[in-house]
Order: C-alpha cells, then structure tokens, then sequence
C-alpha cells in the first residue's frame, strides 16, 4: 500500500506519545532498519495501519490518508461522524483448509452506522475479510464478506472466529477442551480439525466473527 510515510508519522506522534522512529520500531516489535527502509520507499506496510490504529484507538483511514476524524470510533464523535469507516484487507478466510492470502494490504474501506458498531466493540479493532469454501455452509456461504473483531480472541465454546493456524487462515466453529483446541465446520462433509500439543504454538485466534454480507449473483 503506497502511503507517504512523513504525513503518516506525523499523524501518528500527534495522537500518541511516539517521538521517535525508534519507539515506532518498539511498538510494532520491528527492528529500526525497517522503519528506515520505510522511510526511504516513502510507504507504510497495512499491517503497521492496522495494529498501530488498534493499539491507540486511531481511525485506520485517518492514520493512513489523514481523512475523517483521528479517533472517528470514539463515542464522543457520535454526532459529528454517524458513520465509522472500516478496512477491509486483501486477506481471504478459508472455509475449507486454508487459505494461503493472508496479507494485511488495505483494499478498501466499508462504512457501517457508528452507533451500532459500539455496541458491538471498539470499531478500531474491526477488519473484513472474504471467504473462500463452503465448509462453513449454510451459515457462512463461499464470497460472503465477515467482521471481525480482532479484540475478541477468548473463545466461547461454539463461536465463530478467524482462525491462523500455521501459514493459512480460516473461519471455523472452535471450542477449547483440556489441552485441545477443536476446529468445526458447519457442512458436515468436513470433519473437525483437532489441534493439541506443538501444534497449538502455530495457532493464533485472529478475532471474533460479529456479523456477515452476501452479495447475491
């Protein structure tokens, strides 16, 4: 995503006690080179957008482009900004086995009413995401575009979440057992995936499935 890093910066040490491209570096758990190689392209990497928003409680489309409001999510906007813009990212969920697009690279933004958002989380921690398969059928159909809300990765029993497991990502039905974690698909051609031991260190629960679109074809 081409970004003018300078503006970006800017941006982001008006709104937050960042000073320094070292302490960016920090923040995101990066080394200083790759600040400075940021820097030197003149571009800022979607996912820095994304988890520097999240932490600081930052619009994502003002922290890229400076449009809207720096905190357009806060409730105090409500009645200056109704609409709250979120991202959605190049990212494809898998109902199925995986899918192997897990880049974070912002391809747009959706605008969905501010109020009701709140009362459903932090809109700065929401993304969507496409989905590819129809393990999840009939819930969640093959091009249906979901919310999540990357704040909720404590599973309930039965929820349905985003779901990284190694190098793919996937949307799944999960429930926690004793030094088990259970994924399950809603089509029941699809048998659950049991994940336990070593293999729970490549998992990470992305976030919460809050709601879902289908565009009819």
């Amino acid at each position: 995503m081409s970004n003018n890093f300078d503006a970006f910066f800017a941006r982001l040490c008006s709104e937050t006690d960042i000073t320094s491209q070292s302490q960016l570096a920090r923040e995101l758990d990066l080394g200083r080179a790759a600040v400075s190689l940021a820097k030197r392209k003149g571009s800022v990497p979607a996912r820095w957008i994304l988890d520097l928003s999240s932490r600081f409680g930052l619009s994502p489309l003002w922290l890229e482009k400076g449009a809207g409001p720096a905190r357009s999510g806060h409730c105090d906007d409500e009645e200056h900004t109704p609409y709250h813009e979120i991202p959605k990212v190049r990212a494809r969920l898998c109902a199925g086995g995986g899918s192997f697009e897990t880049e974070g690279q912002v391809e747009g933004y959706y605008s969905f009413r501010a109020d009701w958002l709140r009362s459903r989380g932090n809109p700065v921690n929401m993304v969507l995401m496409e989905v590819v398969g129809n393990s999840m059928e009939p819930e969640i159909k093959e091009g249906d575009m979901v919310l999540i809300d990357q704040s909720r990765s404590d599973i309930l029993s039965g929820g349905i979440y985003a779901v990284g497991v190694e190098e793919t990502v996937m949307v799944k039905r999960v429930e926690r057992l004793p030094g088990t974690l259970v994924l399950r698909s809603d089509n029941t051609d699809y048998s659950p995936i049991h994940l336990s031991g070593d293999e729970l260190d490549n998992v990470r629960v992305i976030g919460k499935i809050l709601w879902t679109s289908r565009e009819y074809r």
